[in-house]
C-alpha cells in the first residue's frame, strides 16, 4: 500500500505530495465564489480542489450548537452554505474541464450517494465521520479510495475504520488533523505521523492542517506525508468561519512548489557525488610548496602547505603523511606536489 491513486494520481513516498486545497464551504452558499476559488488555484499549479457536499435535513437535525470558530449554529451555517446537486454537478465539471481532480467530503449517507450518483473518483471522510462507522461503511461499499481525517480520533478508533476498509478491499490514505481552528502549534503533534505509519505499516499518510501557514506542511512532508491539506480561499477579506485558518493562492502556490521541493530533497546518504567534481576542484586544498626545494631535502611545514585549487595530486587529507618524507626531485615555489616528488612513496597508496 506504498502507493495510493486518484484517478491517473498516484501518492505516495514515491511521488511529490498531494497537495488539496479545501474551498469547503469557504464560498459561503455563492458559486460564483466557488468558480473563482477554482480558477485561482488552477492558476497557482494545483492538481485538484476539494469542496463540502451538505444535505443538511439529511446531515443532522435542527440544533443551536454553535462552532468554536463562529459565531452562529452550525444549522444555520449548513443552511446558508451549502449547495444543490445541479452546482455541485456544475462545478465538478468546470473543475474536470481544467484537468484537475474533483474531490468533496460527504457529511451524511444522502450526501454520499449523491457524490457516487455524480461520479466521482474518490472520497474524502472528515475527522468528525471517522468513528461514524455505519458511514464508512455506507461509503466503503462504493469500492472508491477513500482519504480519511483522524481529528479527534485517537489509534483504536482509526483501527476500527482501517478494518472496515479493508473487509472492502478499499484503497485508503490516513490524515493526521488537530480539529482545532486554528491549531497552535504545540498541538499540531507532527510525531503522530510516526505513531500512524508504526500502527499501520505501509499506509499513505497525509496532514490536514488547521494551524496558520504553510510550515508544519512543509515539516509534515519530511516526516513521510504524502498528502497535504489545507483550508483556501481566494481572499481572506471573505467572511466565513473558516477563512481566518485558510491560505491564499500565493500560498497555496508556495506549498505546492515547496512542499514538492522538500520532497525532492530527501533521501541519500553522506557520500560525495560525481557533480561536485567542478567544486572540488576549485575549493579543495592540494600539498604546494611555499618556498623553491631541493632533491633531497625533507618535506616540513617550512616548504610545503595546503593551497587551492583542487586539481593536484596529493589533496590536503595527505598533508602530514609527506612530512619528514624526502624530495625526490626539485619543486618550484607554488607547484602542486606530485606522487612522483616524494622518495620511496607509491602513487597508488594513497590514491
Amino acid at each position: 500500500m506504498r502507493e495510493f491513486i486518484i484517478g491517473k494520481r498516484k501518492i505516495g513516498p514515491d511521488y511529490k505530495p498531494f497537495v488539496i486545497p479545501e474551498i469547503g464551504i469557504n464560498h459561503e452558499g455563492d458559486i460564483k465564489k466557488a468558480y473563482k476559488m477554482v480558477d485561482d488555484a488552477f492558476a497557482v499549479g494545483s492538481e485538484c480542489v476539494k469542496f463540502q457536499c451538505h444535505i443538511i435535513e439529511d446531515e443532522m437535525i435542527p440544533n443551536n450548537v454553535i462552532p468554536g470558530n463562529a459565531s452562529e449554529s452550525i444549522w444555520d451555517i449548513m443552511k446558508r452554505c451549502q449547495l444543490t446537486e445541479q452546482e455541485e454537478r456544475s462545478l465538478k465539471k468546470y473543475v474536470e474541464d481544467k484537468g484537475m481532480l474533483y474531490l468533496s467530503t460527504p457529511f451524511s449517507r444522502g450526501a454520499a450517494d449523491r457524490l457516487q450518483k455524480m461520479g466521482v473518483q474518490a472520497y474524502k471522510i472528515g475527522s468528525g465521520e471517522c468513528n461514524n462507522y455505519p458511514l464508512i461503511e455506507h461509503i466503503a461499499g462504493f469500492g472508491k479510495p477513500v482519504i480519511l481525517s483522524t481529528g479527534m480520533n485517537d489509534i483504536a478508533s482509526v483501527a476500527k475504520a482501517v478494518k472496515i476498509f479493508l473487509k472492502k478491499s478499499v484503497p485508503f490514505a490516513l490524515m493526521h488533523c488537530t480539529s482545532m481552528y486554528p491549531t497552535p502549534y504545540c498541538k499540531v503533534r507532527l510525531g503522530a505521523l510516526n505513531d500512524l505509519a508504526n500502527n499501520f505499516p505501509g499506509v499513505v499518510l497525509g496532514l490536514s492542517d488547521h494551524s496558520l501557514g504553510n510550515y508544519t506542511c512543509f515539516a509534515a512532508v519530511a516526516l513521510g506525508a504524502s498528502i497535504l491539506e489545507k483550508h483556501y480561499v481566494s481572499d481572506r477579506s471573505w467572511p466565513g468561519p473558516d477563512v481566518l485558518i485558510s491560505i491564499d493562492p500565493r500560498e497555496l502556490r508556495e506549498l505546492i512548489q515547496g512542499s514538492e521541493a522538500i520532497h525532492n530533497a530527501l533521501g541519500g546518504k553522506k557520500d560525495i557525488l560525481c557533480e561536485e567534481k567542478p567544486t572540488i576542484d576549485f575549493a579543495y586544498a592540494c600539498v604546494v610548496a611555499i618556498k623553491d626545494i631541493k632533491r633531497g631535502s625533507k618535506f616540513t611545514y617550512d616548504n610545503i602547505w595546503v593551497k587551492r585549487p583542487g586539481t593536484g595530486e596529493i589533496k590536503a587529507e595527505f598533508f602530514e603523511s609527506l612530512l619528514n618524507k624526502c624530495a625526490k626531485t626539485d619543486i618550484k615555489k607554488d607547484d602542486q606536489v606530485k606522487w612522483e616528488n616524494v622518495d620511496g612513496q607509491e602513487n597508488t597508496f594513497f590514491n
